[in-house]
């Protein structure tokens, strides 16, 4: 089993970049799709962006409010998957936390398709935007 491993998260000001990483404990993240979701205070989860095991392709939220700005990245080599966010902005503040699927090893076709994938959690890493 593997268990994801969120770091990188801290109190930034607006238009700052951040990037947070995921990791791993037990199996490491090569063979899995892992993806990264956020929940602000008060509201629901949602989905940032997701990449399939090889790290070929990857998904990225459809919000505008997002869109252009965050990124997503993977290096096997360290057991890593990388976030990448660009002028952040207080909106973005949230629990950052990422995920990985079954390790299957499969294609998925569509965002929503390799969302549901998602089988292990992390704890979250938290990010604050402020001035």
């Amino acid at each position: 089993q593997v268990y994801p491993v969120e770091s990188g998260g801290r109190l930034t000001q607006p238009g700052d970049s951040l990037t947070l990483s995921c990791s791993s404990r037990g199996r490491t993240l090569t063979t899995f799709a892992v993806g990264w979701f956020r929940q602000a205070p008060g509201k629901e989860r949602e989905f940032v962006a997701a990449t399939h095991w090889h790290g070929a392709q990857s998904f990225l939220s459809d919000r505008q409010s997002m869109k252009g700005r965050f990124f997503i990245t993977r290096d096997n080599a360290k057991n890593t998957v990388f976030l990448h966010m660009n002028d952040l902005k207080s909106e973005d503040t949230a629990t950052y936390y990422c995920a990985a699927d079954d390790g299957r090893q499969g294609g998925y076709e569509s965002s929503s398709e390799i969302q549901s994938a998602m089988r292990y959690w992390g704890k979250g890493t938290l990010v604050t935007v402020s001035s």
